[in-house]
């Protein structure tokens, strides 16, 4: 080969590899502007989520749960952080904004022994005998030896998804032979102490995390 071919294939080759490296630099800079972007995302915030921000805390925590044996694992849950909290970082309970939520299958958990003794057999047809009080309403085994009361005697507030509340009414309706508007108002008229009914638990549990709440999903 002559020794011109070989120069000209050396440049071809020079700039080639120029060109790479400034591709390459190319997507590390748009990669790292990506990234700084998604850093910095802001989520745009509602009125309907604003309580989030009125609990305060210097921590923050939110305990959800879709079933009857996560609700009242979620008792226990939520008691041990605080527990923890106290007894080993020598914390406050006060010191946390603590919320448990029921949705889905644990919704019958939202509400007072008033509409377990008379609903029982709708919020769970399971048990035997039918239940006629609110079990989380009790220390037992299964929450820990923890209830509603004594949590919110800690401050711990609830949530209550609405949508889990609305079909829930319905399915009481059907079975009463009643309005399932009645119903609904009748619920909501009997939640558990220190409550509030969300939209729906599985936005409130992702909405809580852009209040820096941490996410914990009691199974």
């Amino acid at each position: 080969m002559k020794k011109e071919d070989k120069d000209l294939i050396a440049r071809r080759t020079l700039i080639t590899g120029m060109g790479v490296a400034a591709a390459a630099g190319l997507a590390v800079s748009a990669s790292s502007a990506s990234a700084q972007t998604r850093s910095g995302f802001e989520p745009e915030r509602h009125s309907l989520d604003s309580w989030f921000d009125e609990l305060g805390g210097e921590h923050r925590a939110f305990v959800d749960s879709s079933t009857s044996e996560g609700g009242a694992n979620a008792l226990r849950y939520a008691s041990n952080i605080l527990t923890a909290h106290v007894d080993d970082y020598a914390g406050g309970v006060s010191d946390y904004a603590m919320v448990v939520c029921f949705r889905h299958a644990s919704v019958s958990f939202g509400f007072n022994d008033a509409m377990w003794e008379k609903y029982g057999a709708n919020l769970n047809s399971r048990a035997d005998p039918l239940p006629t009080s609110n079990p989380m309403n009790v220390p037992t085994g299964s929450n820990g030896q923890n209830s509603i009361g004594s949590l919110v005697e800690r401050g711990v507030r609830f949530a209550i998804c609405a949508r889990a509340t609305r079909s829930l009414a319905g399915r009481i309706a059907r079975s009463t032979n009643q309005s399932a508007d009645e119903v609904l108002a009748e619920l909501h008229a009997n939640a558990i102490p220190n409550s509030r009914f969300v939209p729906a638990g599985v936005v409130a549990a992702t909405r809580s995390q852009e209040y820096g709440y941490s996410l914990l999903y009691s199974a």
